[in-house]
């Protein structure tokens, strides 16, 4: 699975507007090892992203 389709998968989770078929393939590359990481990477920079969003507000 490409990087921009991992990055697609993810960002329409965090929306929550995933299809059924959209999150059996997200499902499904996250159970491969290989895919893990790139998951992993992808939820840390939106969540990074959002901390940094959150304490800009607050400053």
């Amino acid at each position: 699975m490409s990087n921009s389709r991992a990055h697609y998968l993810i960002d329409r989770l965090i929306k929550n507007s995933l299809s059924e078929d959209e999150l059996s393939e997200l499902l499904a590359a996250i159970g491969r090892e290989q895919m893990t990481e790139e998951y992993s990477e992808l939820l840390e920079n939106y969540f990074s992203e959002l901390l940094q969003d959150r304490k800009s507000v607050q400053n």
